[in-house]
Order: structure tokens, then C-alpha cells, then sequence
């Protein structure tokens, strides 16, 4: 028996029980076949995940429109085209006791060119700074096409449900559409979506309403945040903290909060953690550079966090909860350089992302992953999964 707080049960207000305190974090796997269609990879990637012990697996980014992808080999589920496939990711995933859950997104404005002439998003505010160039002036959503889009939420959902996943993620972090509407910078509508915080959460609030009503209380709805969304003049930390309240006091099952790096924070994402876990009641989760298990126990006994999301580690390491649970644990830290330049998440997170992804797909085939740390090979491992657009910016920079 593991006397780590880590391996701890928890209980989630829908009824379901975690049988442990490991969350494997969203990481986009962009493994979709031709036209965003799940396979059989994707399935024994999952099942890989499944078998390594996390309590909570998180899918993805899977988008809920085929008309909006945000980078290349996104999943869309917007039909049940692909019912039997989802059924067997779902079955494959949800092995070992592990709740499998599917993160579900529209990238809004962060639809880059390649994929879309012409974005939408709450209003026509154009990408700016370095990778602009990369995405074209979003044109602004009509109210009923708002709507359209909560449905097409609740839809992914649905079938989501249908093909045995545990649960969902909205995501609302990184500044994808959900975030977009919280946002005053990137929302500046006149409507019953815009203006007060109250109504730049309603795109959100429907959204959940709607898939509760749909799936029912015994489906898990959890929702990501981050901190490095906080902008003085569009979303704030008060903001923030009104949407994680907000949601608290809706029922939402968890809410997971990334940030920077916590064992290496320059956002004071200990701190806010910390008093958000004392101002609500539902779960929390933290996700953001955890590498020690000194620091996943720090965190947890120090009440910032009733979970520890985990995600690059686990790309590499698809077995380490287990492993930690069985004090067979050793740090692998992520070292890709470029020269004389170490890289990591904070600054190039192309290569990163690109190196977890070669990972991932080594996985689901059967092979051993490749420590390395020549960050041209993540690129040309990039390039080859992708074409040049794999090179193409994923999110603003």
C-alpha cells in the first residue's frame, strides 16, 4: 500500500470516483487519419495511457467543427461517422479503472490560414505580434450562429457519451474560442454575449448547461483554465476568478488550472492555486511542469491542488504513475537544444510539442520512445508527420 498522497482516491460531485490523484493532462496527439478521423493508433495510444496508472486520461485537443482545425491531425467529432472507432478508443482508454475523457475545442480565431480563409470569433479582432502572418482577420459571429456553435458542443458530447468516454473537458485556456469570449480584448460584442463578465461567460455557461442537461448528472464536465491567459486588458485575475466560482457553484466536476511551470513559476501559480482551492469546493487541478514527486506531495499536502496534471513527462513515460506508485520513479527531464540553447515549453514550443508527438506515435505502434536532444530532429520529426505544415504556428506567439 502506497502511503503517498498522490495515490489517494477522490470523490467527484457526479458520483464518479478517481482512484488516484494523477490527471494526464491534454496533449495534442494529432494522429487523426484524413479529414480529422480517429484510428486504431489513437485507440493503442490510450490504452498505453490507461494501463500506465493515471486516474484521469484527457484526450487531445478534438475539435467540434470540421470547419475549424487548429493545427494538423486534429480529431473532429461532429457526427457519428465514426461511432465504432470512437467505441474502441473509448473501450481501449478506459481499462484499469482510468476515467478517459474528451477534451473538445474550436480554435475560433487560432484557425490558422491553412486551414480556414476566413475564422470566426466573437468579434473581428485580428492576431497580432509575431505570428500574425499566420492567420487571417476572423470575421464576427452572428448571435444564431453563437448558438449553432454551443449545439455543436453539446453534440460532440453527446456522442462522446454514446461511445463509453467518462467525461469531458471544455476547453477554455490558451486562447481558443472559450477563451475568446471571456475575453474584453477579443470580445467587444453588443449582444447577450458581450459586455459584462456575466455575459461573456454565457457562451460557456450554455455550453455546460447544455451538455449537462444532455448527458446528465452523472457524466463528468470538467474545464481547463490558465493563467497565462490573465491580461490586464482583456481577461484579468478577477476575472479568472469569477469563471472558476461561477462554474464551482454550477456543479462542474473539476477545473484544471495550467500555468507556467510550478516547480519554476513566474506567475505566482502556487499562490493563486492556493487561493482558489479555498474560495470553492469543486476539485482542483494543476498542471504545469511537475517532475518530482516531492513537489506532486508539496502540492497536494499544501492544499494548492487536489490533483497533479501531468503531460510531457508522459509522453515519454506513459507508464509513471505506475512507476511512482511503485517507487520506481526516476526524473527524465525533456533536454532539447538547439546549439548552444537549451529549449523548453517557454520558449519553443513547436520543437517540444513536435518531440512529444514523435513520442506518442512510437507508442501507439509498439515501440520504445527516443531520448534525444537535438532539436532539428524534433523539427525534421515534425515535418515528416506533418509536411510544412506541422512548422506552421499552433496557437499566437
Amino acid at each position: 500500500m502506497s502511503y503517498l498522497q498522490i495515490a489517494k482516491p477522490l470523490q467527484l460531485a457526479c458520483g464518479v470516483n478517481l482512484k488516484n490523484r494523477f490527471f494526464k493532462s491534454a496533449m495534442s496527439e494529432t494522429m487523426a487519419s484524413e479529414d480529422g478521423r480517429p484510428n486504431n493508433l489513437i485507440a493503442n495510444l490510450y490504452h498505453q495511457w490507461a494501463l500506465g496508472g493515471a486516474g484521469v486520461v484527457v484526450s487531445g485537443n478534438v475539435m467540434v467543427d470540421h470547419e475549424a482545425l487548429a493545427e494538423p491531425g486534429n480529431v473532429v467529432i461532429d457526427s457519428k461517422r465514426d461511432l465504432a472507432t470512437l467505441r474502441r478508443w473509448a473501450e481501449a482508454g478506459t481499462v484499469n479503472g482510468t476515467q478517459l475523457w474528451l477534451q473538445i475545442n474550436h480554435p475560433g480565431r487560432q484557425s490558422p490560414k491553412i486551414f480556414q480563409q476566413q475564422p470566426v470569433a466573437p468579434s473581428a479582432i485580428p492576431i497580432t505580434g509575431a505570428s500574425s502572418r499566420y492567420f487571417n482577420q476572423p470575421r464576427e459571429l452572428r448571435t444564431d450562429e453563437v448558438q449553432q456553435l454551443v449545439a455543436k458542443y453539446v453534440r460532440t458530447a453527446e456522442i462522446a457519451q454514446l461511445s463509453g468516454f467518462s467525461g469531458v473537458q471544455l476547453h477554455g485556456a490558451f486562447g481558443y474560442l472559450i477563451t475568446q469570449f471571456l475575453s474584453q480584448e477579443t470580445n467587444r460584442r453588443t449582444d447577450q454575449y458581450g459586455g459584462s463578465l456575466a455575459n461573456r461567460m454565457r457562451f460557456l455557461t450554455e455550453i455546460y448547461h447544455g451538455i449537462r442537461e444532455s448527458c446528465g448528472a452523472r457524466f463528468a464536465i470538467s474545464l481547463k483554465l490558465s493563467l497565462t491567459d490573465i491580461n490586464l486588458n482583456g481577461f484579468t485575475e478577477t476575472d479568472l476568478t469569477a469563471v472558476i466560482k461561477t462554474m464551482a457553484g454550477l456543479g462542474i466536476d473539476l477545473i484544471e488550472l495550467a500555468g507556467d511551470d510550478y516547480e519554476n513559476s513566474e506567475l505566482g501559480f502556487s499562490g493563486y492555486a492556493h487561493m482558489i482551492h479555498q474560495l470553492v469546493d469543486v476539485p482542483i487541478v494543476i498542471s504545469g511542469g511537475f517532475r518530482n514527486i516531492s513537489t506532486m506531495e508539496e502540492a497536494l499536502g499544501r492544499k494548492d491542488a487536489d490533483m497533479i496534471g501531468i503531460c510531457t513527462a508522459m509522453a515519454t513515460m506513459p507508464d509513471l504513475p505506475n512507476r511512482i506508485l511503485a517507487d520506481q520513479y526516476h526524473p527524465a527531464p525533456l533536454k532539447l537544444t538547439m546549439g548552444n540553447k537549451r529549449l523548453d515549453d517557454k520558449y519553443n514550443a513547436l520543437l517540444v510539442t513536435s518531440y512529444c508527438e514523435q513520442q506518442a506515435r512510437r507508442i501507439a505502434a509498439g515501440k520504445p520512445v527516443q531520448h534525444y536532444a537535438n532539436g532539428w530532429r524534433a523539427l525534421a520529426a515534425c515535418v515528416k508527420m506533418h509536411g510544412t505544415a506541422g512548422l506552421v504556428p499552433r496557437r499566437p506567439v
